[in-house]
């Protein structure tokens, strides 16, 4: 997999380049020391993995990581820094990022980390964890997402914004896929959207949007490894990107 470092301070990039070459599944392809140079990379590479420090010079949370999804969705975002403010943590998760790690992780859990996101799972440092689902738990837990849609559409916007295509919803929900092709009409009229790029932003605007079908997994960076969770049996954290807890999550320490 490609990975590219993007950190102020050389000495992090030139330890990290160091840690991530050890590893023969991971290929560094390239440095930053800043928000600019770090979205050149991204457009011009489409690496696998963005490893970036939110101190970047330029950084701005929302916008930074959004204009990097746009350029090179295929890259998945980790945030890799000192910073652990729950205000902070929460924008990034919010606006795509797929980890979000403290400096303080030992070097087998970073290399662990950067393989577990470049295959689709969402990883979380322990701290951060514990703060995302903190700051979670205090939201309403009544609120009804698109009151406008009824049940059937949401779970349609939210396949969707999964990534699903008509055919496939079909098969999830038991429907044909001409009942599915009216339900989109009626979502897309209902949510003042011309397309499906546009459903998908309204759905990820309103906490909706997920990795992969029904979610993917919410892991923690800790000790000497990563425990995993899976999917089975997760319990959904919405607004997350479609990240996920789950109890009695596998260990890896060795």
């Amino acid at each position: 997999m490609t990975v590219v470092l993007a950190d102020a301070q050389p000495v992090v990039r030139r330890g990290l380049h160091a840690l991530l070459s050890s590893s023969a599944e991971v290929s560094v392809v390239a440095e930053a020391g800043s928000t600019r140079e770090a979205m050149t990379c991204a457009a011009s590479l489409r690496p696998d993995v963005l490893v970036l420090d939110i101190e970047l010079p330029g950084f701005q949370v929302g916008v930074t990581l959004q204009e990097i999804a746009r350029m090179s969705p295929s890259t998945a975002v980790l945030v890799f820094t000192a910073v652990e403010d729950e205000g902070a943590v929460f924008a990034a998760m919010r606006a795509g990022a797929r980890g979000y790690v403290l400096k303080s992780c030992p070097g087998d859990g970073i290399v662990r980390t950067i393989r577990g996101i470049a295959t689709g799972e969402v990883i979380l440092g322990p701290r951060v964890a514990d703060q995302l689902i903190g700051r979670l738990g205090r939201e309403p837990r009544n609120q009804q997402l698109f009151p406008e849609l009824t049940t059937r559409e949401r779970q349609v916007l939210e396949l969707i914004a999964s990534g699903m295509r008509n055919v496939a919803i079909a098969t999830r929900l038991n429907l044909s896929p001409k009942t599915v092709s009216n339900h989109i009409s009626t979502i897309f009229s209902k949510l003042n959207v011309s397309d499906r790029h546009e459903a998908i932003e309204v759905a990820r605007k309103a906490r909706l949007e997920r990795p992969g079908p029904y979610g993917s997994s919410l892991d923690t960076v800790s000790g000497g490894g990563v425990p995993l969770a899976r999917r089975r049996g997760a319990m959904s954290l919405p607004g997350v990107g479609g990240s996920a807890a789950c109890a009695g999550a596998r260990s890896m320490e060795r």
